[in-house]
C-alpha cells in the first residue's frame, strides 16, 4: 500500500483585511471591490516559501525518525534562490541525513502536486519515506487584482507504504502552454490575462477535463469521493465547476480563499490537509492541481488517521492570528515601499559561506552539543562541559534544540537596533531539558512578553543581503500566548 502517512500546514499568523487593501488602493482600481471579501494570510517580515515549507514540514514529521526520509521534494513559485537548491536549505533546516534525494519543483501553480505524483513514483519504485514540502510567497503589484487574491501558506505531506493514512488510488495529468498568467526570469509581479478568460477557459475548462480524463482512465464513479478538492480563488467560478461537474456542496472542499487567499502551488496541498482534518476512515478524496494544466490525485483514508490527530494544521494556525491593520506595514514587509533604515540598517558585511558550511548544523538546524558523561546540553555546541562539576572535555555529541520547547529567562526591546518591525525584542531562552541561548522572538507583540512564558522554535529569514543576492536564516522562539 502507497500514500500519505502524515500531514501538516503552516499558515502565518498575520491576516490582511481585503477591505483594508481596497480602502487603500481601490482608487486605484475600483473593480478588485468585487474581490474584496474576508482577509488574507500575509507572511511575517522574516518569513518566506522556505520557512514557511519548513514550518510545515515540522508539523508532518511530527513524532516522525526523521532519519527514515529518503527523498525532499520542494514545491513552489516563488523560491529564493534561482542557481542554489532550496530544497538543500529546507533538508539543512530540516536536520534530514545528507544521503537522501532532492528537488526543487517550481514555475507553475500545479508543481505542489506533481511534486506529490514524483514523490509517489519514487515510493513505488523504491520503497522508503519521501516528504514533499510546499509553499508560496507572492507578489501581486500594488493596487492589482493579485495583490487582493495571492495569500501565503504552506503544507507537507509525507509519502510512503507503512502506516498509509490515505491510500493512493491512481492518478491523471494534463499538460497546456495555457497562459493565464506568468512572470519572466526578471519580472518582480505576475502579469495576468484578462480575468473572464482566466476563470472559464483556464479554471473552468481545464479542470473538468481533467477530472473527466481521470475517471476515464480509473472507471472510478465521481459520486464515490466524499470530498473533491481543487484551487479555484474565484468563489462563484469554484462553485460553478463544481456544478457543471455535478459535485454536490457538501461534497465540494472549500477553497479558504476569506481565510487564506490563493498560495499558488501551496494551495492544493493546504485544501488537502484541510481535508485530511475532518476526514473518516473509508473517505475518498479527489484532489486536482491547476496550473499549466492539471493533475487529478485519488486517495482513500485508512483507519491509521486516527493517529495523526495532533497536528497544528490548517485549522490550528487559523485559530492563531493577528490583524495586520496597516496596510503600509504590509508594503514595508515585501519591500514594495522603501523605508529608512539608518546607519545601522544599511551595513551589509558579507556572509561566510565558509563558515555557514563548517557550522551548518549549528546555525541551520539549531543543533547542538550534550556531554555524554553529565548529560548537560549547550548551545552554541561546546568543546568544554559546562557543568562546573564536569568539565569533561571532547566528549560531546550532537543535540537537536530546534524541536524543544523552552521559557523566557529574560528579555528585551531595543528600538535603537535595525529592524523593519520595531522595537527589536530578542532575550534567553532556557528550554526544557536543559540548555540556554540568546535569541530573538518573533510573532508577537512587546505586551505579549513576560519571563516564564513557554516559547517554540521557528525557522526564520534572519536578513536578505541584497547587494550579494544572499538570504540568511536562523531560528527565532515564538511565544506561545494564550
Amino acid at each position: 500500500m502507497v500514500g500519505i502517512t502524515s500531514f501538516g500546514a503552516f499558515v502565518p499568523r498575520y491576516r490582511l483585511s481585503r477591505m483594508t487593501v481596497f480602502m487603500n488602493m481601490g482608487w486605484f482600481n475600483p473593480v478588485t471591490m468585487g474581490v474584496a471579501q474576508g482577509e488574507k494570510a500575509v507572511a511575517n517580515f522574516d518569513e518566506d516559501s522556505i520557512t514557511m515549507a519548513v514550518s510545515a514540514s515540522l508539523d508532518c514529521l511530527k513524532g516522525r525518525d526523521r532519519s527514515q526520509i529518503d527523498a525532499l521534494y520542494l514545491a513552489s513559485t516563488s523560491l529564493p534562490y534561482r542557481e542554489r537548491q532550496n530544497a538543500g536549505i529546507v533538508a539543512t533546516a530540516l536536520d534530514l541525513k545528507p544521503g537522501i534525494r532532492t528537488a526543487d519543483l517550481t514555475d507553475c501553480t500545479k508543481a505542489g502536486t506533481s511534486a506529490m505524483l514524483a514523490g509517489l513514483d519514487n515510493v513505488k519504485a523504491n520503497g522508503g519515506n519521501v516528504l514533499v514540502a510546499s509553499a508560496d510567497c507572492r507578489l501581486g503589484r500594488m493596487g492589482s487584482l493579485q495583490e487582493q487574491v495571492y495569500g501565503d501558506a504552506g503544507a507537507a505531506v509525507l509519502l510512503g507504504s507503512e502506516n498509509v493514512i490515505a491510500e493512493f488510488q491512481g492518478a491523471y495529468s494534463l499538460t497546456y502552454d495555457f497562459v493565464d498568467h506568468y512572470r519572466s526570469e526578471d519580472m518582480q509581479f505576475d502579469r495576468s490575462w484578462e480575468d473572464r478568460w482566466v476563470r472559464e477557459q483556464g479554471y473552468g475548462q481545464i479542470i473538468g477535463e481533467a477530472v473527466m480524463g481521470f475517471l476515464k482512465k480509473t472507471k472510478l464513479p465521481l459520486d464515490g469521493f466524499n470530498k473533491v478538492i481543487f484551487n479555484c480563488p474565484f468563489t462563484r467560478e469554484h462553485q460553478a465547476i463544481a456544478k457543471k461537474g455535478k459535485i454536490a456542496p457538501d461534497r465540494l472542499q472549500a477553497n479558504l480563499f476569506e481565510q487564506i487567499g490563493d498560495a499558488g502551488a501551496a494551495q492544493p496541498l493546504v485544501m488537502l490537509a484541510a481535508a485530511l482534518e475532518t476526514s473518516k476512515p473509508g473517505d475518498k478524496l479527489l484532489l486536482v492541481g491547476y496550473g499549466n494544466g492539471a493533475d487529478a490525485l485519488a486517495f482513500e483514508v485508512t483507519p491509521e488517521i486516527e493517529k495523526v490527530r495532533d497536528r497544528k494544521g490548517v485549522k490550528g494556525h487559523l485559530a492563531k492570528r493577528a490583524d495586520l491593520t496597516a496596510y503600509t506595514k504590509y508594503c514595508v514587509f515585501r519591500n514594495l515601499l522603501p523605508v529608512d533604515v539608518q546607519i545601522r540598517g544599511e551595513i551589509e558585511p558579507p556572509t561566510s559561506v565558509t563558515a555557514l558550511w563548517r557550522n551548518r548544523r549549528a546555525v541551520m538546524a539549531y543543533v547542538g552539543s550534550k556531554c555524554k558523561k553529565c548529560g548537560t546540553p549547550a548551545y552554541p555546541p561546546q568543546a568544554v562541559c559546562p557543568n562546573p562539576k564536569c568539565k569533561s572535555m571532547d566528549e560531546m555529541e550532537a543535540y537537536p534544540f530546534a524541536d524543544k520547547k523552552g521559557t523566557i529567562f529574560s528579555y528585551t526591546a531595543d528600538m535603537l537596533a535595525a529592524s523593519i518591525d520595531p522595537p527589536a525584542i530578542y532575550g534567553i531562552v532556557d528550554f526544557e531539558g536543559g540548555g540556554r541561548a540568546s535569541i530573538d522572538f518573533t510573532d508577537c507583540t512587546l505586551e505579549d512578553v513576560k519571563v516564564g512564558l513557554p516559547v517554540e522554535l521557528s525557522f526564520r529569514r534572519k536578513f536578505v543581503d541584497h547587494v550579494r543576492g544572499i538570504s540568511g536564516y536562523f531560528w527565532k522562539a515564538v511565544p506561545i500566548v494564550k
